[in-house]
Protein backbone atom coordinates (compact mmCIF):
# COMPACT_ATOMS: atom_id res chain seq x y z
CA UNK A 1 0.00 0.00 0.00
CA UNK A 2 1.43 3.34 -1.08
CA UNK A 3 0.13 6.86 -0.52
CA UNK A 4 -0.20 9.66 -3.05
CA UNK A 5 -0.85 13.40 -2.90
CA UNK A 6 -4.29 14.83 -3.64
CA UNK A 7 -2.52 17.45 -5.75
CA UNK A 8 -0.26 15.14 -7.72
CA UNK A 9 2.82 17.00 -6.55
CA UNK A 10 4.75 14.42 -4.55
CA UNK A 11 6.24 10.99 -5.02
CA UNK A 12 4.44 7.95 -3.66
CA UNK A 13 5.30 7.14 -0.04
CA UNK A 14 4.71 4.22 2.32
CA UNK A 15 2.25 4.47 5.21
CA UNK A 16 4.96 5.21 7.78
CA UNK A 17 6.24 8.13 5.71
CA UNK A 18 2.72 9.52 5.18
CA UNK A 19 2.06 9.38 8.93
CA UNK A 20 5.46 10.86 9.82
CA UNK A 21 5.07 13.79 7.42
CA UNK A 22 1.48 14.53 8.38
CA UNK A 23 0.65 16.39 5.19
CA UNK A 24 2.27 16.66 1.78
CA UNK A 25 5.24 19.07 2.13
CA UNK A 26 4.39 20.79 -1.16
CA UNK A 27 0.71 21.19 -0.21
CA UNK A 28 -2.05 18.60 -0.40
CA UNK A 29 -2.98 15.54 1.64
CA UNK A 30 -1.90 11.92 1.51
CA UNK A 31 -4.47 9.29 0.51
CA UNK A 32 -4.09 5.57 -0.15
CA UNK A 33 -3.33 4.86 -3.80
CA UNK A 34 -6.26 2.45 -3.74
CA UNK A 35 -8.79 1.45 -1.10
CA UNK A 36 -8.72 -2.28 -0.22
CA UNK A 37 -11.98 -3.89 -1.30
CA UNK A 38 -13.44 -6.43 1.12
CA UNK A 39 -16.07 -8.91 0.11
CA UNK A 40 -19.24 -9.10 2.19
CA UNK A 41 -18.30 -12.63 3.23
CA UNK A 42 -15.01 -11.43 4.74
CA UNK A 43 -16.72 -8.52 6.50
CA UNK A 44 -19.44 -10.66 8.06
CA UNK A 45 -16.95 -13.35 9.08
CA UNK A 46 -15.36 -10.80 11.42
CA UNK A 47 -18.56 -9.80 13.23
CA UNK A 48 -17.49 -11.41 16.51
CA UNK A 49 -14.11 -9.68 16.77
CA UNK A 50 -13.57 -7.33 19.70
CA UNK A 51 -12.62 -3.71 19.06
CA UNK A 52 -8.85 -4.28 19.25
CA UNK A 53 -9.14 -7.17 16.81
CA UNK A 54 -11.21 -5.11 14.36
CA UNK A 55 -8.53 -2.40 14.55
CA UNK A 56 -5.77 -4.88 13.73
CA UNK A 57 -7.78 -6.30 10.83
CA UNK A 58 -8.40 -2.84 9.29
CA UNK A 59 -4.95 -1.40 10.05
CA UNK A 60 -3.23 -4.32 8.35
CA UNK A 61 -5.02 -3.46 5.11
CA UNK A 62 -3.53 0.04 5.06
CA UNK A 63 -0.29 -0.15 7.09
CA UNK A 64 1.44 -2.77 4.98
CA UNK A 65 4.92 -1.59 6.01
CA UNK A 66 4.10 -2.17 9.70
CA UNK A 67 4.47 -5.66 11.14
CA UNK A 68 1.49 -7.45 12.61
CA UNK A 69 3.23 -7.37 15.99
CA UNK A 70 3.64 -3.58 15.79
CA UNK A 71 -0.02 -3.16 14.90
CA UNK A 72 -1.24 -5.57 17.60
CA UNK A 73 0.82 -3.88 20.31
CA UNK A 74 -0.39 -0.44 19.23
CA UNK A 75 -4.06 -1.46 19.23
CA UNK A 76 -3.79 -3.30 22.55
CA UNK A 77 -2.17 -0.32 24.28
CA UNK A 78 -4.52 2.26 22.78
CA UNK A 79 -7.82 0.46 23.34
CA UNK A 80 -7.12 -0.97 26.78
CA UNK A 81 -9.65 -1.07 29.60
CA UNK A 82 -7.65 1.66 31.31
CA UNK A 83 -8.31 4.02 28.39
CA UNK A 84 -11.83 2.81 27.58
CA UNK A 85 -13.39 1.29 30.73
CA UNK A 86 -16.56 0.02 29.04
CA UNK A 87 -17.61 -3.39 27.70
CA UNK A 88 -17.35 -2.16 24.13
CA UNK A 89 -14.92 0.64 23.24
CA UNK A 90 -17.69 2.34 21.22
CA UNK A 91 -21.05 1.18 22.62
CA UNK A 92 -24.12 1.35 20.40
CA UNK A 93 -27.25 2.58 22.23
CA UNK A 94 -30.74 2.00 20.84
CA UNK A 95 -32.79 5.20 20.77
CA UNK A 96 -35.81 3.81 18.92
CA UNK A 97 -36.58 0.95 16.52
CA UNK A 98 -34.43 2.32 13.70
CA UNK A 99 -32.13 4.88 15.36
CA UNK A 100 -28.93 3.98 17.19
CA UNK A 101 -26.41 6.23 18.92
CA UNK A 102 -22.74 5.33 18.57
CA UNK A 103 -21.06 6.56 21.76
CA UNK A 104 -17.56 7.62 20.77
CA UNK A 105 -16.65 9.46 23.96
CA UNK A 106 -15.61 6.83 26.51
CA UNK A 107 -11.89 7.55 26.14
CA UNK A 108 -9.62 9.61 28.42
CA UNK A 109 -10.85 13.05 27.31
CA UNK A 110 -14.58 12.39 26.73
CA UNK A 111 -14.47 13.03 22.96
CA UNK A 112 -14.40 10.90 19.80
CA UNK A 113 -10.89 12.16 18.98
CA UNK A 114 -9.54 9.74 21.62
CA UNK A 115 -10.24 6.80 19.34
CA UNK A 116 -7.61 8.03 16.91
CA UNK A 117 -5.31 9.94 19.23
CA UNK A 118 -4.72 7.10 21.67
CA UNK A 119 -3.28 4.91 18.91
CA UNK A 120 -1.64 7.54 16.71
CA UNK A 121 1.38 8.19 18.99
CA UNK A 122 2.34 4.52 18.69
CA UNK A 123 1.98 4.63 14.91
CA UNK A 124 4.02 7.82 14.69
CA UNK A 125 6.88 6.61 16.89
CA UNK A 126 7.09 3.41 14.86
CA UNK A 127 7.06 5.49 11.67
CA UNK A 128 9.96 7.60 12.90
CA UNK A 129 11.93 4.45 13.77
CA UNK A 130 11.27 2.98 10.33
CA UNK A 131 12.45 6.18 8.70
CA UNK A 132 15.53 6.25 10.94
CA UNK A 133 14.69 9.79 12.01
CA UNK A 134 16.76 11.16 14.88
CA UNK A 135 15.25 14.66 14.96
CA UNK A 136 12.69 15.45 17.65
CA UNK A 137 9.19 15.40 16.13
CA UNK A 138 7.13 18.52 16.78
CA UNK A 139 3.40 17.86 16.60
CA UNK A 140 1.50 21.02 15.65
CA UNK A 141 -2.22 20.95 16.40
CA UNK A 142 -4.95 23.43 15.56
CA UNK A 143 -8.06 22.59 17.56
CA UNK A 144 -11.67 23.68 17.77
CA UNK A 145 -11.74 22.07 21.21
CA UNK A 146 -11.65 18.28 21.35
CA UNK A 147 -8.61 17.41 19.24
CA UNK A 148 -6.35 19.53 21.42
CA UNK A 149 -6.88 17.71 24.69
CA UNK A 150 -7.06 14.30 23.03
CA UNK A 151 -3.75 14.94 21.26
CA UNK A 152 -2.12 16.28 24.42
CA UNK A 153 -3.24 13.23 26.36
CA UNK A 154 -2.12 10.84 23.65
CA UNK A 155 1.34 12.36 23.11
CA UNK A 156 2.05 13.44 26.70
CA UNK A 157 5.55 12.28 27.74
CA UNK A 158 6.09 10.32 24.51
CA UNK A 159 9.85 10.20 24.02
CA UNK A 160 11.20 12.05 21.00
CA UNK A 161 8.02 14.08 20.51
CA UNK A 162 6.96 17.60 21.50
CA UNK A 163 3.33 18.63 21.07
CA UNK A 164 2.12 22.23 20.66
CA UNK A 165 -1.61 22.99 20.55
CA UNK A 166 -3.22 26.21 19.31
CA UNK A 167 -6.88 26.91 20.12
CA UNK A 168 -9.19 29.91 19.51
CA UNK A 169 -9.29 31.95 22.71
CA UNK A 170 -13.06 32.43 22.72
CA UNK A 171 -13.99 29.47 20.54
CA UNK A 172 -13.94 26.57 22.99
CA UNK A 173 -15.97 25.74 26.09
CA UNK A 174 -14.73 26.46 29.61
CA UNK A 175 -14.27 22.74 30.22
CA UNK A 176 -12.36 22.25 26.95
CA UNK A 177 -10.06 25.17 27.82
CA UNK A 178 -9.41 23.82 31.32
CA UNK A 179 -8.80 20.32 30.00
CA UNK A 180 -6.04 21.62 27.72
CA UNK A 181 -4.46 24.13 30.09
CA UNK A 182 -4.18 21.69 33.00
CA UNK A 183 -2.35 19.04 30.94
CA UNK A 184 0.94 17.94 32.45
CA UNK A 185 3.85 16.31 30.68
CA UNK A 186 7.35 17.54 29.96
CA UNK A 187 6.69 17.85 26.23
CA UNK A 188 3.35 19.72 26.07
CA UNK A 189 2.62 23.35 25.17
CA UNK A 190 -0.77 25.04 24.79
CA UNK A 191 -1.34 28.46 23.20
CA UNK A 192 -4.61 30.38 22.98
CA UNK A 193 -4.98 32.42 19.81
CA UNK A 194 -6.89 35.65 19.32
CA UNK A 195 -9.09 34.48 16.44
CA UNK A 196 -11.29 31.59 15.37
CA UNK A 197 -10.50 27.97 14.54
CA UNK A 198 -9.92 28.67 10.86
CA UNK A 199 -7.26 31.21 11.88
CA UNK A 200 -5.55 28.50 13.95
CA UNK A 201 -5.80 25.95 11.16
CA UNK A 202 -4.57 28.35 8.47
CA UNK A 203 -1.58 29.39 10.60
CA UNK A 204 -0.57 25.77 11.14
CA UNK A 205 -0.98 24.92 7.44
CA UNK A 206 1.12 27.93 6.42
CA UNK A 207 3.92 26.89 8.76
CA UNK A 208 3.83 23.35 7.37
CA UNK A 209 4.38 24.72 3.87
CA UNK A 210 7.03 27.31 4.88
CA UNK A 211 10.26 25.84 3.51
CA UNK A 212 12.53 28.41 5.19
CA UNK A 213 10.98 27.76 8.59
CA UNK A 214 11.28 24.01 8.14
CA UNK A 215 14.94 24.44 7.24
CA UNK A 216 15.40 26.42 10.44
CA UNK A 217 13.71 23.60 12.32
CA UNK A 218 15.99 21.05 10.65
CA UNK A 219 19.11 22.98 11.67
CA UNK A 220 17.88 22.73 15.26
CA UNK A 221 17.15 18.98 14.99
CA UNK A 222 13.35 19.33 14.81
CA UNK A 223 10.82 18.24 12.23
CA UNK A 224 7.07 18.78 11.99
CA UNK A 225 4.20 16.35 11.98
CA UNK A 226 0.50 16.77 12.63
CA UNK A 227 -2.12 15.18 14.86
CA UNK A 228 -5.01 16.87 13.07
CA UNK A 229 -7.11 14.83 10.70
CA UNK A 230 -4.96 16.08 7.83
CA UNK A 231 -2.68 13.23 9.00
CA UNK A 232 -3.67 9.82 7.64
CA UNK A 233 -2.70 8.35 11.01
CA UNK A 234 -5.58 10.31 12.53
CA UNK A 235 -8.11 9.36 9.91
CA UNK A 236 -7.44 5.63 9.58
CA UNK A 237 -8.36 4.66 13.20
CA UNK A 238 -11.78 6.24 12.73
CA UNK A 239 -12.74 3.63 10.12
CA UNK A 240 -12.69 1.01 12.86
CA UNK A 241 -15.72 2.19 14.82
CA UNK A 242 -17.97 2.11 11.78
CA UNK A 243 -17.24 -1.59 11.34
CA UNK A 244 -17.76 -2.04 15.09
CA UNK A 245 -21.14 -0.29 14.88
CA UNK A 246 -22.27 -2.49 11.99
CA UNK A 247 -21.23 -5.64 13.84
CA UNK A 248 -23.10 -4.52 16.96
CA UNK A 249 -26.25 -4.00 14.88
CA UNK A 250 -25.77 -7.38 13.25
CA UNK A 251 -25.10 -9.26 16.47
CA UNK A 252 -28.10 -7.70 18.22
CA UNK A 253 -30.45 -8.74 15.42
CA UNK A 254 -31.21 -5.14 14.43
CA UNK A 255 -30.17 -5.81 10.83
CA UNK A 256 -29.51 -8.77 8.55
CA UNK A 257 -26.09 -9.54 7.08
CA UNK A 258 -25.48 -7.26 4.12
CA UNK A 259 -28.35 -4.91 4.95
CA UNK A 260 -27.55 -1.25 4.27
CA UNK A 261 -27.56 1.36 7.04
CA UNK A 262 -27.57 5.15 7.05
CA UNK A 263 -24.95 7.10 8.98
CA UNK A 264 -25.46 10.61 10.37
CA UNK A 265 -22.28 12.43 11.36
CA UNK A 266 -22.06 15.86 13.00
CA UNK A 267 -18.93 17.29 11.41
CA UNK A 268 -17.08 20.49 10.67
CA UNK A 269 -13.76 19.32 9.25
CA UNK A 270 -15.31 16.41 7.27
CA UNK A 271 -12.83 13.88 8.69
CA UNK A 272 -15.26 11.78 10.70
CA UNK A 273 -17.73 11.36 7.84
CA UNK A 274 -14.87 10.77 5.40
CA UNK A 275 -13.78 7.82 7.55
CA UNK A 276 -17.29 6.39 7.22
CA UNK A 277 -17.06 6.87 3.45
CA UNK A 278 -13.73 5.02 3.31
CA UNK A 279 -15.30 2.18 5.32
CA UNK A 280 -18.10 1.97 2.75
CA UNK A 281 -15.57 2.03 -0.10
CA UNK A 282 -14.01 -1.04 1.55
CA UNK A 283 -17.39 -2.75 1.39
CA UNK A 284 -19.28 -1.78 4.56
CA UNK A 285 -22.97 -1.67 3.53
CA UNK A 286 -24.00 2.01 3.75
CA UNK A 287 -26.95 3.53 1.90
CA UNK A 288 -26.70 7.25 2.75
CA UNK A 289 -24.36 9.56 4.64
CA UNK A 290 -26.07 12.48 6.37
CA UNK A 291 -23.52 15.27 6.77
CA UNK A 292 -24.84 17.23 9.75
CA UNK A 293 -23.74 20.85 10.23
CA UNK A 294 -24.58 23.63 12.66
CA UNK A 295 -25.22 27.29 11.75
CA UNK A 296 -21.82 27.31 10.00
CA UNK A 297 -23.44 25.35 7.21
CA UNK A 298 -20.84 25.69 4.47
CA UNK A 299 -20.86 21.91 3.94
CA UNK A 300 -24.66 21.77 3.70
CA UNK A 301 -24.66 24.43 1.00
CA UNK A 302 -21.85 22.66 -0.83
CA UNK A 303 -23.57 19.27 -0.84
CA UNK A 304 -26.78 20.86 -2.10
CA UNK A 305 -25.36 23.25 -4.72
CA UNK A 306 -21.80 22.18 -5.53
CA UNK A 307 -20.44 25.57 -4.48
CA UNK A 308 -18.05 25.74 -1.55
CA UNK A 309 -18.04 29.34 -0.32
CA UNK A 310 -16.37 30.53 2.89
CA UNK A 311 -17.24 34.18 2.24
CA UNK A 312 -19.83 34.23 4.98
CA UNK A 313 -20.29 35.13 8.62
CA UNK A 314 -18.45 32.86 11.05
CA UNK A 315 -20.84 31.99 13.87
CA UNK A 316 -20.00 30.91 17.41
CA UNK A 317 -22.46 28.25 18.47
CA UNK A 318 -23.22 25.83 21.29
CA UNK A 319 -21.51 23.12 19.20
CA UNK A 320 -18.09 24.83 18.95
CA UNK A 321 -16.15 21.81 17.65
CA UNK A 322 -18.12 22.28 14.42
CA UNK A 323 -17.59 26.02 14.17
CA UNK A 324 -15.46 25.62 11.05
CA UNK A 325 -15.68 27.08 7.56
CA UNK A 326 -12.63 25.43 5.98
CA UNK A 327 -13.20 21.68 6.01
CA UNK A 328 -9.75 20.22 5.42
CA UNK A 329 -10.78 16.65 4.64
CA UNK A 330 -13.19 17.68 1.92
CA UNK A 331 -10.12 17.79 -0.33
CA UNK A 332 -9.51 14.07 0.21
CA UNK A 333 -13.15 13.29 -0.50
CA UNK A 334 -13.20 15.28 -3.74
CA UNK A 335 -10.00 13.58 -4.85
CA UNK A 336 -11.64 10.19 -4.29
CA UNK A 337 -15.00 11.04 -5.86
CA UNK A 338 -13.33 12.45 -9.00
CA UNK A 339 -11.27 9.29 -9.49
CA UNK A 340 -8.04 10.91 -8.26
CA UNK A 341 -8.22 13.94 -10.56
CA UNK A 342 -5.49 16.13 -9.11
CA UNK A 343 -5.95 18.74 -11.87
CA UNK A 344 -9.46 19.44 -10.61
CA UNK A 345 -8.28 19.52 -7.00
CA UNK A 346 -5.53 22.01 -7.82
CA UNK A 347 -7.93 24.26 -9.70
CA UNK A 348 -10.64 24.17 -7.03
CA UNK A 349 -8.28 24.77 -4.13
CA UNK A 350 -6.45 27.52 -5.97
CA UNK A 351 -9.84 29.16 -6.52
CA UNK A 352 -10.59 28.75 -2.81
CA UNK A 353 -7.29 30.38 -1.87
CA UNK A 354 -7.74 33.24 -4.35
CA UNK A 355 -11.45 33.98 -4.01
CA UNK A 356 -12.72 32.09 -0.96
CA UNK A 357 -14.90 29.78 -3.04
CA UNK A 358 -15.00 27.14 -5.76
CA UNK A 359 -17.71 25.34 -7.71
CA UNK A 360 -17.49 21.72 -8.79
CA UNK A 361 -18.84 20.35 -12.08
CA UNK A 362 -22.36 18.93 -12.33
CA UNK A 363 -21.20 15.34 -12.89
CA UNK A 364 -19.16 15.36 -9.69
CA UNK A 365 -22.04 16.91 -7.75
CA UNK A 366 -24.49 14.29 -9.04
CA UNK A 367 -22.09 11.52 -8.05
CA UNK A 368 -21.82 12.97 -4.54
CA UNK A 369 -25.59 13.27 -4.22
CA UNK A 370 -25.99 9.55 -4.87
CA UNK A 371 -24.58 8.89 -1.41
CA UNK A 372 -24.39 12.17 0.53
CA UNK A 373 -27.03 14.45 1.98
CA UNK A 374 -26.31 17.78 3.63
CA UNK A 375 -28.50 18.96 6.50
CA UNK A 376 -27.95 21.56 9.23
CA UNK A 377 -29.48 22.65 12.51
CA UNK A 378 -30.08 26.12 13.82
CA UNK A 379 -29.03 26.50 17.43
CA UNK A 380 -32.61 26.44 18.71
CA UNK A 381 -33.18 23.17 16.84
CA UNK A 382 -30.10 21.58 18.40
CA UNK A 383 -31.34 22.65 21.84
CA UNK A 384 -34.75 21.17 21.09
CA UNK A 385 -33.10 17.88 20.12
CA UNK A 386 -31.19 17.78 23.43
CA UNK A 387 -34.45 18.33 25.32
CA UNK A 388 -36.57 15.87 23.33
CA UNK A 389 -33.89 13.15 23.54
CA UNK A 390 -33.88 13.40 27.32
CA UNK A 391 -37.65 13.70 27.74
CA UNK A 392 -38.57 11.02 25.20
CA UNK A 393 -35.79 8.49 25.74
CA UNK A 394 -34.23 9.48 29.09
CA UNK A 395 -30.99 9.83 27.15
CA UNK A 396 -28.64 12.78 27.58
CA UNK A 397 -26.73 14.09 24.54
CA UNK A 398 -24.32 16.92 23.86
CA UNK A 399 -25.14 19.68 21.32
CA UNK A 400 -22.99 18.13 18.56
CA UNK A 401 -24.80 14.81 18.82
CA UNK A 402 -28.05 16.81 18.84
CA UNK A 403 -27.15 18.23 15.43
CA UNK A 404 -26.63 14.68 14.15
CA UNK A 405 -30.02 13.57 15.48
CA UNK A 406 -31.86 16.65 14.21
CA UNK A 407 -30.29 16.37 10.75
CA UNK A 408 -31.28 12.72 10.51
CA UNK A 409 -34.84 13.66 11.49
CA UNK A 410 -34.96 16.32 8.77
CA UNK A 411 -33.65 13.89 6.17
CA UNK A 412 -36.28 11.33 7.15
CA UNK A 413 -39.08 13.90 6.99
CA UNK A 414 -38.06 14.90 3.46
CA UNK A 415 -37.50 11.39 2.09
CA UNK A 416 -39.52 9.01 4.27
CA UNK A 417 -36.34 6.90 4.39
CA UNK A 418 -36.39 5.10 7.73
CA UNK A 419 -33.48 2.80 7.01
CA UNK A 420 -31.76 1.76 10.25
CA UNK A 421 -29.46 4.65 11.09
CA UNK A 422 -26.39 5.19 13.24
CA UNK A 423 -25.79 8.68 14.68
CA UNK A 424 -22.31 9.52 15.89
CA UNK A 425 -22.25 10.82 19.47
CA UNK A 426 -19.00 12.72 19.49
CA UNK A 427 -18.69 14.01 23.07
CA UNK A 428 -19.94 13.50 26.60
CA UNK A 429 -22.77 15.91 27.42
CA UNK A 430 -20.71 17.13 30.37
CA UNK A 431 -18.16 18.68 28.01
CA UNK A 432 -20.88 21.15 27.02
CA UNK A 433 -22.90 21.20 30.21
CA UNK A 434 -24.10 24.81 29.96
CA UNK A 435 -25.69 24.25 26.56
CA UNK A 436 -27.20 20.96 27.71
CA UNK A 437 -28.69 22.35 30.92
CA UNK A 438 -30.01 25.45 29.15
CA UNK A 439 -31.64 23.19 26.59
CA UNK A 440 -33.32 21.11 29.26
CA UNK A 441 -34.54 24.12 31.28
CA UNK A 442 -35.32 26.49 28.39
CA UNK A 443 -33.50 29.37 30.07
CA UNK A 444 -30.18 31.19 30.06
CA UNK A 445 -27.90 30.14 32.90
CA UNK A 446 -25.12 32.44 34.08
CA UNK A 447 -23.62 30.43 36.92
CA UNK A 448 -20.12 28.95 36.83
CA UNK A 449 -19.73 25.98 34.50
CA UNK A 450 -18.69 23.62 37.27
CA UNK A 451 -21.82 24.46 39.28
CA UNK A 452 -23.77 23.72 36.11
CA UNK A 453 -22.10 20.30 35.89
CA UNK A 454 -23.23 19.58 39.44
CA UNK A 455 -26.77 20.73 38.70
CA UNK A 456 -26.95 18.68 35.51
CA UNK A 457 -25.80 15.63 37.42
CA UNK A 458 -28.38 16.26 40.18
CA UNK A 459 -31.13 16.76 37.60
CA UNK A 460 -30.44 13.77 35.36
CA UNK A 461 -28.33 11.32 37.37
CA UNK A 462 -26.23 10.88 34.22
CA UNK A 463 -22.69 9.94 35.29
CA UNK A 464 -20.04 12.66 35.07
CA UNK A 465 -17.23 11.52 32.80
CA UNK A 466 -13.96 10.85 34.62
CA UNK A 467 -12.16 13.40 32.43
CA UNK A 468 -14.34 16.17 33.84
CA UNK A 469 -14.85 15.05 37.43
CA UNK A 470 -12.32 16.97 39.55
CA UNK A 471 -11.12 19.13 36.66
CA UNK A 472 -11.97 22.33 38.53
CA UNK A 473 -9.35 21.60 41.18
CA UNK A 474 -6.49 21.04 38.73
CA UNK A 475 -3.73 23.60 38.40
CA UNK A 476 -3.52 25.72 35.23
CA UNK A 477 -0.13 24.94 33.71
CA UNK A 478 -0.35 26.65 30.32
CA UNK A 479 -0.90 30.41 29.91
CA UNK A 480 0.54 31.32 26.52
CA UNK A 481 -1.44 33.59 24.20
CA UNK A 482 -0.73 35.11 20.78
CA UNK A 483 -2.30 36.85 17.78
CA UNK A 484 -2.87 34.93 14.57
CA UNK A 485 0.13 36.61 12.89
CA UNK A 486 2.40 35.75 15.81
CA UNK A 487 2.18 31.95 15.62
CA UNK A 488 5.59 31.59 13.97
CA UNK A 489 7.35 33.77 16.56
CA UNK A 490 5.54 31.88 19.33
CA UNK A 491 6.91 28.61 17.95
CA UNK A 492 10.39 30.09 17.76
CA UNK A 493 10.14 31.04 21.42
CA UNK A 494 8.81 27.63 22.51
CA UNK A 495 11.44 25.72 20.54
CA UNK A 496 14.20 28.24 21.29
CA UNK A 497 15.07 28.54 17.60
Amino acid sequence: MEYISTRGNYNKVCAAEAIRLGMVPEGGLFVPESVPALGLEEIISNKDLNYQEIAVWIFEKFLTDYTREEIEKSAAAAYSKENFPVDNVTPLVKLDDNTYILELWHGPTAAFKDLALQVMPYLLVIAAEKSEINDEIVILVATSGDTGKAALEGFKDVEGVKIIVFYPEDGVSHVQKDQMNTTGGSNTEVVSLKGNFDDCQNAVKEIFSDKDFKEKMKRNSYQFSSANSINWGRLLPQLVYYFSAYFQLLNSGAIEAGENVNISVPTGNFGNILSAYYASEMGLPVEKFICASNDNNVLTDFLNTGEYNINREFKKTISPSMDILISSNLERFLFEITGHDSDKINKWYNDLKQTGSFKIDKNTLNKIKEKFVGEFSFEYEAKAAVKSSYEKYNYLIDPHTAVGIDSLSKYRSKTDDYTTAVVDSTASPYKFSRAVLESLKNENITKDEYRIIEELNDLTGFEIHRAIAGLEEKETLHKRNCKKDEVKSELEDILEL
